[in-house]
């Protein structure tokens, strides 16, 4: 692969498009376009258009600057890759994905038949393949030797990779065309970690273990063939039923838990050996770094500095590395992460419209390398503000534009999302309106029989009143006065003496 570097002194005067990519100088490089070059032009020695050369060095200014312009995303080179294959063996998730907005092919196939999601998988960009699994491409998509994103993830011993595509849905048990799953391939290289994440998601451990390739080997006969003794003692053990932790920690995340624990050595050398990328987010969005800051080993933290470890990156609840050593306050470690103490002012505290509030937050999560392009602060400071500049005069052009089609009648989404509001609004008003003049003539109705009732209630009143005038008018006559009187001296003369009588003997 080619490294880039900055063209001398001597060679600024006759700079190609290629180099003014290589280094990051958008304004060359506009100049250049504008005074002829060819936005699209091949270079002699790698067959690379402008557009590889930013996807190579991570120039992401430049790159928007090609896409802008129109430049061809489906060139290959000489292997068949495209620009998008270039981010992928490079780990520029943040050029990937504007490559993916901009329209290229990301399941494009190389000469060997692998897409940009083998390629990620193979040099263990975890970031970059999730951006690329995010925009749709196939994970289960096979090359020429029917190998997948797994079976690279799993023979290189990307374990990130793995875990990413896991996640995805990708096919663990997928075979190649030797009958080779990606437990073969972890087992064939030594990947410890690899094959019990694999075990761990598969249907059964014999279901995992006990698959035969097309010779008829399993990963153990595999293990015992290439002397992978820590391979095969695993085996041995996952089969006499031994305590093996397949679901711990230790398994999906073994770097997290190596900063955790302070054990920088087995941190170095699962770095050192690809394993996992030192910029590696557990389930919580942690890196290895904010294990090694809230627990305050220093050690480990500063070897992550020295090897290049982003210290910027935040976790799901939004923490940087020194804000999670703040948070359990580890003084040491704030300090080494250039924190004057637990009163220092977190990230979290900075101004958006501060000018130094875009140098603390970049991609976040980002794997992106800059070495290869050397910029200055007051450069990206100048990118950025140019950035800044262009977003201003499109909004005022798309003001412009929206301001125009109304003119000449068209309707914009808002206009119809407002028209379509207006008709609701109309219509509830309409049914509001309905719905009150029914509930009127309802009331009109039940006051008219509320007289209704009024006007019976006070004739049967008046009836009531006069039947009981009629009733003491009859009462108080002279003949009904006799007979009263009569009736009562009949009750008075009734009764007397009883006398018995006795019998004569």
């Amino acid at each position: 692969m080619p490294i880039a570097s900055k063209p001398s002194k001597e060679g600024q005067a006759r700079m190609t498009v290629h180099d003014a990519v290589r280094t990051g100088d958008v304004k060359e490089l506009a100049a250049l376009v504008k005074n002829g070059a060819d936005i699209n032009e091949v270079d002699k020695k790698y067959k690379f258009t402008p557009l590889h050369w930013a996807s190579h060095a991570g120039s992401l200014e430049c790159l928007h600057w090609l896409l802008w312009h129109g430049a061809d995303t489906t060139h290959t080179t000489a292997q068949g890759w495209t620009a998008a294959h270039i981010a992928a063996i490079r780990g520029q998730d943040a050029c990937m994905q504007a490559l993916s907005l901009n329209g290229a092919d990301l399941n494009a196939k190389d000469n060997r038949g692998c897409t940009p999601a083998h390629l990620a998988a193979a040099h263990g960009h975890s970031n970059t393949l999730q951006v690329v699994l995010r925009s749709g491409a196939d994970c289960n998509g096979a090359d020429k030797n029917d190998w997948r994103p797994v079976h690279y993830a799993a023979f290189h011993g990307r374990l990130g990779c793995l875990q990413t595509l896991a996640r995805w849905g990708a096919n663990l048990d997928d075979v190649d065309n030797n009958g080779n799953t990606p437990a073969h391939l972890a087992t064939t290289e030594g990947h410890l970690f690899c094959l019990k994440f694999l075990v761990s998601k598969g249907l059964s451990l014999t279901h995992t273990l006990g698959a035969r390739n097309n010779q008829g080997e399993t990963p153990k006969a595999l293990a015992q063939r290439f002397c992978k003794q820590a391979v095969l003692q695993f085996i041995d053990a996952a089969e006499n039923e031994q305590d093996v932790p397949l679901e711990q920690e230790d398994v999906a995340f073994p770097a997290h838990v190596a900063a955790s624990q302070g054990d920088l050595d087995s941190l170095r050398k699962l770095v050192e050996c690809g394993v996992i990328n030192i910029n590696e987010r557990d389930s919580k969005g942690s890196t290895p770094m904010h294990k090694a800051a809230g627990q305050g080993h220093l050690n480990c933290l500063q070897w992550l500095l020295e090897m290049g470890a982003d210290h910027k990156i935040r976790d799901s609840a939004g923490e940087t590395p020194k804000d999670t050593a703040k948070r359990y306050a580890q003084l040491a470690a704030v300090k080494v992460l250039g924190g004057g103490g637990l009163e220092d002012d977190s990230d979290e505290e900075v101004e958006t419209v501060s000018p130094s509030f875009s140098n603390k937050h970049g991609v976040e999560g980002s794997t992106d390398s800059f070495e290869d392009v050397n910029l200055s602060a007051a450069q990206r400071k100048e990118g950025r503000m140019r950035a800044y500049q262009k977003i201003e005069e499109l909004e005022h052009l798309l003001e412009i534009a929206r301001s125009n089609y109304r003119q000449l009648g068209g309707l914009l989404e808002e206009d119809r999302n407002r028209w379509r509001e207006a008709k609701e609004t109309e219509r509830a008003m309409q049914e509001l309106e309905a719905q009150l003049e029914f509930e009127r003539v309802r009331r009109e109705k039940l006051e008219s029989q509320l007289d209704d009732c009024r006007e019976e209630i006070r004739r049967l009143n008046q009836c009531l009143k006069d039947l009981n005038n009629a009733t003491e008018d009859i009462s108080q006559s002279p003949q009904v006065k006799e007979k009263k009187k009569q009736k009562k001296n009949r009750r008075i003369d009734v009764g007397g003496v009883f006398v018995r009588r006795i019998p004569e003997k």
